[in-house]
C-alpha cells in the first residue's frame, strides 16, 4: 500500500484525478470531435434544500480557487462570497471557458462545495438556535482526521464562534482553538 489512509492526496485532487471516469471519457470524445475550444458558462447550484429548509450557507470556494490557481486553469470563476445565505436553484458559482478545461474538475468543484457548504449550513442552524449563547464546534471527533480542518472552516463560515480542532483552528483559519476538558476529566475533578 501506497498510503496510510484512503484519502486523496493534494497532488491527486489538483492533477484532475478525484474525478469521476465520464468526465476523462467526456474530455476524450470532446477532442476527439473537435469541440476542445467550445466556450462554455456552467452554473452551479442546488436543486433541492432538505426538507422544511429554505437556506443553505455556502462554503468552499476557497478551496475551488486554489485548484483553478494551482493549475493555472484558463477558466473565469463568479461566485457569491463565502458565508452567503443561498436559496434552492440560485446560482452560487458560475464558471466561464472551455469544458475541457475544467471537466475533470467538475467532481472536486461540486464535492468540496456541497460538503462545505452542508457543514456550514449546519452549523448556522445551530447557532441560530442558540442564540446568543457561544456555539464551539467540536465536530472533528466525528470526521476522518484528513477532513477535520475542513469541517472547523466550514463550521466557522457557517457561524460558530470557535472550533475544537488544533490544525483547523490555529494553524488554517487562525483562531485560538476552543474547548474544555474530556468529560470523563471533568465529571472526577
Amino acid at each position: 500500500m501506497d498510503r496510510l489512509f484512503y484519502t486523496a492526496r493534494d497532488e491527486e485532487i489538483i492533477n484532475g484525478e478525484a474525478t469521476d471516469v465520464y468526465f476523462l471519457r467526456t474530455v476524450e470524445v470532446l477532442k476527439a470531435a473537435g469541440l476542445d475550444k467550445v466556450r462554455v458558462r456552467a452554473e452551479f447550484h442546488v436543486v433541492n434544500l432538505p426538507r422544511n429548509y429554505k437556506w443553505a450557507v455556502f462554503a468552499g470556494l476557497k478551496e475551488v480557487i486554489n485548484i483553478a490557481v494551482a493549475k493555472e486553469l484558463p477558466i473565469t470563476i463568479y461566485a457569491m462570497p463565502e458565508g452567503t445565505l443561498f436559496r434552492a436553484n440560485e446560482p452560487i458559482m458560475v464558471i466561464e471557458g472551455n469544458y475541457v478545461d475544467f471537466a475533470v474538475y467538475e467532481t472536486t468543484f461540486l464535492g468540496i462545495l456541497r460538503h462545505y457548504s452542508s457543514v456550514a449550513s449546519k452549523a448556522a442552524r445551530i447557532k441560530k438556535l442558540a442564540g446568543d449563547k457561544s456555539c464551539i464546534f467540536f465536530g472533528a471527533r466525528v470526521v476522518h482526521p484528513a477532513v477535520q480542518p475542513m469541517v472547523d472552516r466550514a463550521s466557522y463560515i457557517g457561524g460558530c464562534d470557535g472550533v475544537a480542532g488544533v490544525i483547523g483552528g490555529a494553524r488554517l483559519i487562525g483562531i485560538k482553538p476552543s474547548g474544555t476538558m474530556p468529560p470523563r476529566i471533568n465529571d472526577s475533578v
